[in-house]
């Protein structure tokens, strides 16, 4: 390799360390090489949609069971909690139907 590729390399290499990224090599099914190049993609990019991508693959990864109570707890996190509604069903007389 000349010297002007191997700087080209070096150079290149410097780019991506400045943006946080790292250049690596995985071993894997010809299959998912879209997946995997689209998985890499979508984390490299950031945001909200990466965070939750990280947080279900380390999940699956560990082999951590599911939390449970997440139905309750988003129930707890409502604002209306505390604020005493009434919610009692009111009976009323039954109404006679003509079918």
């Amino acid at each position: 390799m000349s010297s002007s590729q191997k700087r080209a390399i070096k150079n290149y290499r410097s780019r991506l360390e400045e943006r946080g990224l790292a250049r690596f090599e995985v071993l894997g099914l010809d299959g998912d090489r879209a997946l995997i190049r689209s998985l890499a993609r979508r984390l490299a990019e950031g945001g909200t949609d990466a965070a939750h991508i990280r947080n279900v693959l380390n999940q699956a990864i560990a082999g951590e069971p599911k939390k449970k109570g997440g139905v309750y707890a988003w129930l707890r996190s409502s604002p209306l909690v505390g604020a005493d509604l009434d919610l009692e069903r009111v009976h009323g007389e039954v109404r006679e139907i003509d079918l």
